[in-house]
């Protein structure tokens, strides 16, 4: 009996070992998907809210994204480079850029959405493949801009589709999430969708004495449903990587009484 007992430990070792090691989904974008500073809040991410989704003994999320960062900038600091440098086969990596590539008046940044962007988006999805993993691509997320008959307006110009082509051209999974945001900020509407949104009254919140009118970046509502919707699109679009969603994860969260 004793012998039985002493073996116990070495037998369980044997079994965590053989437990397969978990896929890593790695994030590369801007801020629109970054991990903030406590400084910055409420400010958040939609990347923040993705793990609940996932089993994080069968897929564990880093979030490489970072405020101010287009394609261009990602690999010139070094950046893409250190996150290859992670990805194993079988591993996936979400790419989405565009909010910074679009600033022409900043050469650290911009890039030429029929030229350097989807150059860069392609160098993204062979190298990713070269390493066994799986690329994803993803549009960037709406600002939150309404026209004057309410309806929302794109401030992202050929950006998505130049994602969009690139997708088709080399057989990537997309999901597009300017169009789904897009739908969410339309039902929303103008009123309604400011919950979505970093926009703090003066007083409201001590990290904004003066208040904030962000139409870019999310609330913690508004990342939640950007999270959401992105695992819409990776039951749509990424069924291999759909078959690790929790079923026990949280329900999609209810939008404002606005938005219904």
């Amino acid at each position: 009996m004793r012998t039985r007992w002493l073996l116990l430990p070495v037998a369980l070792l044997a079994l965590s070992a053989m437990a397969p090691e978990p896929i890593t989904l790695f994030l590369a974008g801007d801020s629109t998907m970054a991990q903030k500073l406590v400084s910055r809040r409420p400010e958040t991410g939609w990347g923040e809210a993705l793990q609940q989704y996932f089993d994080v003994d069968q897929v564990r999320v880093v979030n490489l994204a970072r405020n101010g960062r287009s394609t261009k900038s990602f690999i010139t600091e070094g950046r893409w480079e250190a996150l290859l440098g992670e990805v194993k086969p079988g591993d996936y990596v979400f790419i989405q850029f565009g909010h910074n590539d679009e600033k022409r008046n900043k050469p650290a940044v911009y890039a030429d959405p029929h030229t350097d962007y989807p150059r860069n988006l392609d160098r993204f999805v062979r190298d990713v493949r070269a390493r066994g993993g799986h690329p994803v691509l993803l549009t960037p997320v709406a600002r939150r801009k309404f026209a004057a008959d309410g309806t929302v307006e794109d401030t992202h110009g050929a950006y998505p589709d130049a994602v969009r082509a690139v997708a088709r051209r080399d057989s990537v999974p997309l999901v597009d999430m300017q169009q789904r945001s897009t739908e969410v900020l339309a039902r929303c509407g103008e009123a309604g969708s400011r919950l979505l949104y970093n926009q703090l009254e003066p007083g409201q919140n001590p990290n904004y004495p003066q208040g904030v009118h962000d139409d870019t970046h999310f609330s913690p509502l508004g990342a939640q449903v950007m999270a959401s919707l992105a695992v819409q699109g990776v039951r749509d679009a990424v069924p291999d990587l759909a078959r690790y969603l929790d079923p026990h994860a949280p329900r999609a969260p209810a939008l404002p009484a606005a938005c219904r």
